[in-house]
C-alpha cells in the first residue's frame, strides 16, 4: 500500500495571519507531496514496501539517502500539520503541562529553550519535543528531514511537537526572520494533539 499524501485538517488560508495560506499551499501540494511521491519510489519493490513508516523510520539504514530524506519528510510534514490548528496557541494544560513544568521549570522556560533549538538550527531541519517512556521530556533538533525515530541522529525519544525551519516553510511571509517565524508559532500549536500524542507514547 503506497504512502498518500494527508489531507489538511484546516484550510491553507486557517493560520493565517501567523502563517500565510500562499506558504502552507505550496509546502504541502509541492514539498510534502514531492517527498511523499519520491519515498513511494524508493521503497517500491524492496522489503520496505507495505511496512508502517514508523517501522521504515525506526529500523532505517542511515545510508539509504532517498529512504531517509523522503520517508523524513514524510512523516515530519505529517507531524507538523497535525501539531498546528487554527483554534491553537495558549498553555498546554493537564498531565502535558505538568511534564513541561517538570522538564523545563515553566512553560516559559520551554518555550526559550525549543526557540533556542529551532533558532540554532544550522541551515535546514527540525526542533522537536520528545516523550521518553515514563514521560520525560526532551527537546533537541535535528538537520534536513531527519528526526528522532531515525538511528544515530543524536535526538531519541518519541516526538510529539515538531517545527519546520527549512526556508521553505517561512521565507514568503518572514524572509530571513526565523525568530519572528518561530514566535509566531506558539500561536497555532494544537496542544490538545500534543496532548494525544503524550499519552499515548510515554
Amino acid at each position: 500500500m503506497a504512502f498518500e499524501l494527508p489531507k489538511l485538517p484546516y484550510a491553507y488560508d486557517a493560520l493565517e495571519p501567523h502563517i500565510d495560506a500562499r506558504t502552507m499551499e505550496i509546502h504541502h501540494t509541492k514539498h510534502h507531496n514531492g517527498y511523499t511521491t519520491k519515498l513511494n519510489g524508493a521503497i517500491e519493490g524492496t522489503p520496505l514496501e507495505g511496512k508502517s513508516i514508523e517501522d521504515i523510520l525506526e529500523n532505517l539504514d542511515m545510508s539509504n539517502g532517498a529512504v531517509r530524506n523522503n520517508g523524513g519528510g514524510f512523516y515530519n510534514h505529517s507531524l507538523f500539520w497535525e501539531v498546528m490548528s487554527p483554534n491553537g496557541g495558549g498553555n498546554p494544560s493537564g498531565e502535558l503541562a505538568s511534564a513541561i513544568d517538570s522538564a523545563f521549570g515553566s512553560f516559559e522556560g520551554f518555550k526559550e529553550k525549543f526557540s533556542g533549538a529551532a533558532g540554532t538550527r544550522f541551515g535546514s531541519g527540525w526542533a522537536w519535543l520528545c516523550v521518553h517512556k515514563g514521560g520525560k521530556l526532551e527537546i533537541c533538533s535535528t538537520p534536513n528531514q531527519d528526526n528522532p525515530l531515525m538511528p544515530e541522529t543524536g535526538c531519541s525519544g518519541f516526538p510529539i511537537l515538531g517545527l519546520d525551519v527549512w526556508e521553505h516553510a517561512y521565507y514568503l511571509n518572514y524572509q530571513n526572520k526565523r525568530p519572528d517565524y518561530i514566535n509566531a508559532f506558539f500561536n497555532v500549536i494544537n496542544w490538545d494533539k500534543v496532548a494525544e500524542l503524550y499519552a499515548a507514547n510515554k
